[in-house]
């Protein structure tokens, strides 16, 4: 009988990249892609994909997780119900928030954090740290932070509890500047925002669907201007989160032109909502920051996405149930800026976006694997994720492309509802590896709490 060469062998499946598809097998050996070929050696297990696609597994770096939210809200998700949804989707990489909050040191709020994330991630996980006060000290932790491999930094411009002043902004910049460091932002002016706001509630103005006009499209095309001159000041990297207008796009086309170390990203319900979805009278699930856009927007976005301007789509994962401990803490007749912002997405992504890019053709499989995977792993330094190569980590997952299926009530996270529920979707992901471990297969999910492990980002080269 012969030896197993390889602990696991992946055959006969069509393996999806950047460049597009291939037929090939995958040899794993501990934990990592041993061999690409055809005729490999024997595996201890093996795995027939006939018929299937094989793609990276899905890295997601947009994600609240366990978290309090600048409004003094707590997230519905533990790192255990996340996670297991995330993994459901086809994603085996998160990174979630680690949230400072004001009087906290940076430090002590990364560890607490970490203590989670051991405890309960089945995905393997990073974090972005959220800068909320710049004093005390804080400034030598997050340098020591970033040193100990937690590389990316994320600020906001608006939202009392966590928004940072210009000139916290550029110290913080010139930390990340100096230790090698990503510096994400939301950015919206909050000055507009309030104005807005109060203008609407004193004309009676105070339904979910007012909600969009409350975030005016030139607070975010004033903050992602504003935040492209400091990254052109400061020569710090930067990462715009959640662009939801066209012009925003041309605002971070025209910066990289000048040589602005800018990156972008936008998500999956910019991509597939507009402003519309807020007159429901279920309005209150689709509430989020920045709010959904006219539809010439969405159309903006995605040729955006195929162009480049745009680089990776991420869940924004906030998670609030429809009751008194999420959307309604202040209340089921809250005024919409009383209702807990956020939609559930990490088990959606990536089943919405295959649909959309692969199984209709828009924009294809090579860019669906680099905006889901291979950008986020490349951006935020993820060694060994986001890519089906010789020596990565064996984060896999095969998917059923003819598969159609329609999306339930609610996920297999703790959020109780689905803001996509009853669309049609064609693709599944049926199989999915972590590291070479089957972690879901035959509709059951085979991942323990605390399995996943801290991934450290590299620095910059």
């Amino acid at each position: 009988m012969t030896t197993p060469i390889y602990d696991t062998v992946i055959r006969n499946g069509t393996l999806g990249s950047t460049s597009g598809l291939a037929e090939g097998d995958i040899a794993i050996k501990d934990g990592r892609i041993a061999a690409l070929g055809l005729g490999l050696g024997t595996g201890e297990q093996e795995i027939d994909a006939r018929g299937r696609i094989v793609l990276p597994g899905g890295v997601d770096t947009h994600c609240h997780i366990e978290q309090m939210s600048g409004a003094g809200v707590m997230n519905a998700d533990t790192f255990e119900t996340a996670t297991r949804s995330a993994l459901w989707g086809g994603t085996t990489t998160t990174v979630s928030f680690a949230a400072q909050h004001p009087g906290h040191r940076i430090g002590t709020v990364l560890e607490d954090y970490r203590k989670l994330a051991e405890k309960g991630a089945m995905t393997d996980h990073a974090f972005h740290m959220i800068v909320a006060d710049t004093s005390d000290g804080n400034m030598d932790d997050l340098a020591r932070a970033i040193g100990a491999g937690n590389r990316s930094i994320k600020i906001f411009t608006t939202y009392d509890k966590v928004r940072l002043a210009d000139p916290e902004i550029l110290a913080t910049m010139r930390v990340a500047h100096e230790n090698g460091a990503l510096v994400c932002v939301h950015a919206e002016n909050d000055a507009m925002i309030r104005e807005a706001t109060a203008r609407l509630i004193a004309e009676g103005r105070t339904a979910p669907r007012d909600h969009a006009d409350s975030h005016p499209r030139q607070a975010e095309l004033e903050a992602i201007e504003r935040m492209c001159r400091f990254s052109e000041h400061t020569g710090q990297r930067l990462m715009i989160f959640h662009v939801s207008t066209q012009e925003g796009v041309q605002i971070i086309r025209a910066a990289r032109a000048r040589g602005v170390p800018v990156h972008a990203e936008t998500c999956t319900h910019y991509l597939f909502q507009t402003r519309d979805i807020l007159d429901r009278a279920d309005g209150a699930k689709f509430l989020c920051s920045p709010p959904q856009r006219d539809q010439a927007d969405q159309d903006a976005l995605w040729v955006a996405l195929g162009r480049g301007d745009l680089e990776l789509v991420t869940s924004d994962h906030a998670p609030y149930r429809m009751d008194e401990t999420g959307k309604f803490i202040h209340g089921a007749d809250a005024p919409f800026n009383k209702i807990a912002n956020g939609q559930p997405g990490l088990g959606l992504r990536l089943p919405l976006l295959f649909d959309a890019m692969v199984a209709q053709g828009r924009l294809g499989l090579a860019r669906f694997v680099e905006v889901t995977a291979t950008a986020p792993a490349r951006i935020f330094g993820l060694e060994a994720k986001g890519a089906i190569a010789v020596g990565m980590d064996a984060d896999l997952v095969l998917w059923d492309p003819e598969r159609e299926h329609v999306l339930p009530e609610a996920l297999h996270d703790n959020v109780g509802y689905n803001p996509f529920a009853g669309a049609k979707v064609r693709g599944y992901p049926e199989t999915v590896l972590r590291r070479g471990a089957v972690v879901l297969s035959d509709g059951q999910l085979r991942a323990e709490p605390g399995s996943g492990r801290w991934v450290p980002m590299r620095k910059p080269a």
